[in-house]
């Protein structure tokens, strides 16, 4: 499965870097294809977890405070945290999901079926280079997104907690 997986990832990642898959294929139909794949899998098969580390991020709203959802890429780190990058595919503006977890760090995130607590935390400014450098080992060229939308990305880590005993 690993060698399948590399040789669709070869043939996939350039694809991403287009302005067509920043503009229309990954913001317009992905969001809503994932959706569908969640939905008729009753959510055990994400799109992008066939190609990368995939993970749901379960927020609440900053605003609204109700439930959010978030089918998000993930790097892992070496110390048990799952890295994730507000990219929103080069758009100008942050993903809302990034607004979420300022305004309530404390989420959930589902990985490989298993739902987990965690604390969101920014990345700082001095371990922002080598935190990319970690996410393009994964993605080649991920960084591209930042530089391409005018903005900073946020980068959150995000740590499991343990949930307080009943």
């Amino acid at each position: 499965m690993g060698r399948v997986r590399d040789v669709v990832r070869r043939a996939v990642a350039p694809l991403t870097r287009t302005r067509l898959f920043r503009r229309v294929l990954g913001p317009v139909l992905l969001p809503p294809l994932e959706r569908f794949v969640a939905w008729i899998s009753r959510g055990s098969v994400q799109i992008s977890g066939l190609l990368v580390p995939s993970l749901v991020l379960h927020t609440r709203g900053a605003k609204s405070g109700e439930p959010r959802d978030a089918p998000l890429m993930y790097t892992p780190d070496s110390q048990g945290c799952a890295i994730v990058a507000g990219t929103n595919f080069a758009g100008q503006r942050h993903p809302a999901w990034t607004a979420n977890l300022l305004a309530y760090p404390d989420a959930e995130i589902t990985v490989r079926g298993r739902r987990m607590p965690v604390r969101a935390s920014l990345v700082p400014d001095d371990e922002r280079d080598g935190v990319w450098a970690r996410i393009e080992r994964q993605w080649p060229g991920y960084r591209n997104y930042e530089r391409s939308s005018g903005r900073q990305v946020r980068l959150f880590r995000l740590q499991p907690v343990r949930r307080p005993a009943p």
